[in-house]
């Protein structure tokens, strides 16, 4: 043990942990931010709680290890609200916060409201440090807890509106780092050979097999031995927005994303297999659109680490509590040859085909305003091999997910999992985790208001990223939701959906970035090259055309 104080403690234990970076809303530890600089870590101020979380979030799914983001008692909440998504993602983040101490609660204290409650919602551990002798517990339990099962936020509040009482106090200190907790996964938990045998005998019966792919094959490095094992069975694959990548998205085994945001071939893929294996996979509404892809009384088999997640969606026929990677060794040693499927990969690949021919004509368009569909298609030729693609929700999630293929295994895909406006400060957060790769963001100008005085903050500490802002001066998504309010009628309903045309390079330039308008399908390609090599933030405005909107889901 060292006498240090809790400043110093929380600085060489975030250092120990592999962390590079704090994203922070003023003010919290100031003398913890100092000692954080000491030690070579930068810390990122910011200009909301929301968007620290969010930038948080972008770090921890790139870095494989927790992100970390800060702030005072008076925006506790807001930082809260914050770790929704990465809650909703299964995303590592470590939220701190000041809290007055126990004796000036419930007395009305100045700027304080009861933390608990919104970070119950939004962590899987939360914890009050209402003394200096109780961090290092807290402390190593909170990076346990982000890392291990289903990663996820996690909370600790500190006594003092600013952290002061627990972080500027002096105690004797022991500095523990547990190697094993400083990644995702901390431990790859083997299946048992009776749930092996039992998933590996469904699918060697199975003449219609496919496989959903999650989040958690992401999260165990899984994708070479997905394919491997899809290869060697001749199992159509499907991912989730999370899983997307695992796949190559033109491998002659992949039907792309399957449930709300999807390609209707693979939700076609999915309702017409005999046995759907989800591995890694939460199995929620989102992959699932809204458990009709595939409907009741479907067969399914699922491989989590998570043993909560087995079944909790759909009845299983068999399954098994695993790390994704060692699960899917472990049935590649035991699934013996199953039937012949050269039927049924016919069938995906018709599907595929057909999915790819009907959205040619758009994606080849050279119509001005841009359609998006041909955006989607310059981002597929022309997004560099090692790029990470940080996407936005809704109409971007969509685009994103189903018409950009990612084509090269070194390039990365995070989404939003459901809060407008996280892509621009989650891609900030990417790409402090990966400064040497580049980090392309795709949002629409919706989302780019919520959050565009970032900027700021990617100018002064140098983060540069590329957004690509999908601008059809619009909330289309909302487009039909609003005129059947109106009885199928434009007007009275423009306001609610339709925004002035502005344009954000001449934003990002007044803020100190490089700002690009893009008008022509012909010019993105020099504009994103143009991005990339000016090392400086970027945002590119392609201005697109108001009636370019995703098609509803297929169900059955």
């Amino acid at each position: 043990m060292a006498k240090m104080t809790g400043s110093r403690f929380l600085a060489e234990t975030l250092k120990g942990y592999g962390v590079s970076h704090v994203f922070f809303m003023p003010v919290f530890g100031i003398g913890a931010l100092k000692e954080i600089e000491e030690l070579g870590m930068r810390r990122i101020m910011v200009h909301g709680e929301k968007p620290a979380a969010y930038m948080a979030d972008g770090y921890a799914r790139i870095a494989g290890h927790p992100g970390v983001c800060m702030a005072q008692a008076v925006g506790a909440a807001n930082l809260a609200a914050g770790l929704q998504d990465p809650y909703l993602a299964g995303s590592p983040v470590i939220a701190m916060t000041g809290r007055r101490s126990q004796a000036y609660q419930q007395r009305h204290a100045y700027q304080e409201v009861d933390h608990r409650g919104p970070f119950e919602a939004v962590t899987k551990y939360s914890n009050a440090i209402t003394h200096i002798d109780q961090l290092p517990r807290a402390l190593r339990q909170a990076f346990r807890e982000a890392v291990s099962g289903q990663p996820a936020p996690v909370h600790l509040d500190f006594d003092g509106i600013i952290g002061q009482d627990i972080l500027e106090s002096e105690a004797d200190l022991e500095l523990l780092i547990e190697e094993q907790f400083t990644r995702v996964p901390p431990f790859r938990p083997e299946p048992d050979q009776a749930g092996v045998a039992a998933v590996a005998h469904e699918i060697a019966k199975a003449e219609r097999p496919i496989i959903v792919a999650g989040g958690g094959v992401k999260h165990s490095g899984a994708g070479a031995d997905l394919v491997a094992y899809a290869e060697a069975h001749s199992i159509p694959v499907a991912t989730s927005l999370n899983g997307k990548g695992m796949i190559p998205d033109t491998h002659p085994l992949c039907v792309g994303v399957v449930g709300a945001y999807s390609r209707w071939c693979a939700n076609r893929a999915v309702c017409e297999a005999d046995l759907v294996i989800y591995v890694g996979s939460s199995v929620g509404g989102m992959v699932t659109n809204e458990w009709r892809v595939p409907g009741d009384g479907a067969a399914v088999v699922q491989i989590d680490i998570d043993p909560r997640e087995l079944g909790r969606s759909y009845p299983v026929r068999a399954a098994m509590q695993s790390d994704a990677r060692a699960g899917l060794l472990a049935l590649q040693a035991e699934t013996g040859k199953g039937p012949d499927r050269s039927a049924w990969l016919a069938r995906t690949s018709e599907l595929v085909a057909e999915w790819r021919a009907e959205v040619a004509p758009l994606m080849a368009s050279d119509e001005v305003p841009f359609r998006t569909e041909r955006l989607c298609a310059e981002y597929t030729a022309h997004l560099p091999s090692d790029a990470i693609l940080v996407s936005d929700t809704g109409h971007s999630g969509i685009w994103t997910g189903t018409m950009i293929d990612l084509l090269h295994p070194g390039q990365s895909y995070i989404r939003c999992a459901g809060s407008l406006g996280w892509a621009f400060p989650a891609a900030m957060g990417a790409k402090c985790a990966a400064p040497d790769r580049p980090v392309i963001c795709f949002a629409g100008d919706g989302a780019m208001w919520y959050h565009l005085t970032e900027m700021e903050t990617a100018v002064r500490c140098e983060i540069n990223t590329v957004t690509v802002v999908n601008n059809n001066h619009s909330l289309n998504q909302e487009k039909s939701i609003n005129e059947a309010s109106y009885g199928g009628q434009t007007a009275g309903s423009d306001d609610l959906w339709i925004f002035p045309q502005s344009d954000f390079a001449k934003i990002a330039d007044s803020m100190g970035g490089l700002g690009l308008l893009v008008e022509k399908p012909s010019e993105f390609e020099g504009a994103l090259e143009q991005a990339i090599a000016s090392g400086r933030p970027t945002v590119i405005d392609v201005r697109t055309h108001l009636d370019s909107i995703t098609p509803d889901a297929w169900a059955p």
